[in-house]
């Protein structure tokens, strides 16, 4: 399958500055993809320059095969996106910024606004001005007008910004919709980690410029559990295995619980027991989350 989006050696240089460094990234139709990392780490750049907002230094960026440099224009209409907060006029309605963008976009018809206005949820809405409307109500209608001309490929900065929780429910559904039953290429970038773990099939995680790491959602969150260690001098043990190991954990009383690999348990069992501890009892603590995996990734950054 060809990827949608092909990033090829990306690097973006402000004042001397390396903001991106050198970043390659396939992501393929019928994908949703999350762009996790750190403050600063260089997400919003990264979006900024797929989309076309902003050059790149090196590198090249294909849309649906097209290289963006060379075929501005015609790879750009492969791309719906929100990015940062939506655009409108505060004074028109809802309805008249989707006409008003509709006229840029050859082919979308009034049908279409009244389809995409009801997927989003905003058909009662609709015709009230835009300076009325909440933070979350914004991003509907954002959505709304990326998704007007059909797009192959979705590119969204904080989807979910400023909706509450049935709002954030209905979003990732229709996400999901669009990825599964339309083959649309989704790019999502969000702080909100628990809601990228429902949300993405695959995350990439940015970190100093660098694409540190990209993998299935499900090796993020499973490919390492937590392990529970009942022992003697819980806090002195703790600091062995940190030392050895570099495992992320806790400690609280006797017990220290271990983001790791089952299989990897017998090592730090003989590691205790080498070293003077009573090991008392050992079993599972639960699966990993996303936030705590990205945690270990990047170091705690934020």
């Amino acid at each position: 399958m060809e990827a949608a989006i092909q990033l090829k050696n990306v690097s973006k240089t402000m004042n001397k500055k390396t903001i991106i460094d050198s970043i390659s990234l396939d992501v393929y139709p019928g994908e949703i993809f999350g762009l996790l990392g750190p403050n600063g780490a260089g997400k919003t750049t990264t979006i900024r320059m797929i989309v076309g907002l902003m050059k790149t230094s090196a590198g090249e960026i294909h849309i649906q095969g097209q290289n963006l440099a060379a075929s501005f224009e015609n790879a750009l209409k492969h791309i719906g996106a929100v990015v940062e907060n939506p655009e409108m006029y505060d004074y028109l309605t809802g309805r008249e910024n989707l006409i008003h963008y509709q006229r840029m976009m050859p082919g979308v018809t009034k049908e279409r606004i009244e389809e995409v206005t009801a997927l989003v949820g905003m058909s009662e809405r609709i015709n009230e001005p835009v300076g009325n409307y909440s933070l979350g109500m914004r991003q509907r209608l954002g959505l709304a007008q990326a998704l007007l001309h059909q797009p192959a490929i979705l590119i969204l900065d904080e989807p979910t910004n400023g909706l509450d929780p049935a709002g954030i429910q209905e979003i990732r559904a229709y996400l999901r919709y669009l990825a599964e039953e339309e083959n649309v290429c989704i790019v999502v970038s969000s702080h909100l980690l628990a809601e990228m773990e429902k949300m993405c099939d695959r995350i990439g995680v940015l970190q100093h410029g660098k694409l540190i790491q990209t993998a299935e959602i499900g090796e993020f969150t499973t490919e390492n559990n937590r392990v529970c260690f009942k022992v003697s001098h819980a806090s002195e043990a703790a600091e062995q295995i940190r030392h050895a190991f570099g495992y992320a954990l806790t400690v609280k009383d006797t017990h220290i619980d271990i983001s790791m690999s089952e299989k990897e348990v017998p090592d730090v069992v003989q590691l205790l027991v080498s070293g003077g501890f009573s090991v008392y009892q050992v079993k599972p603590a639960g699966r990993s989350t996303l936030e705590e995996k990205f945690l270990t990734i990047t170091g705690g950054d934020s």
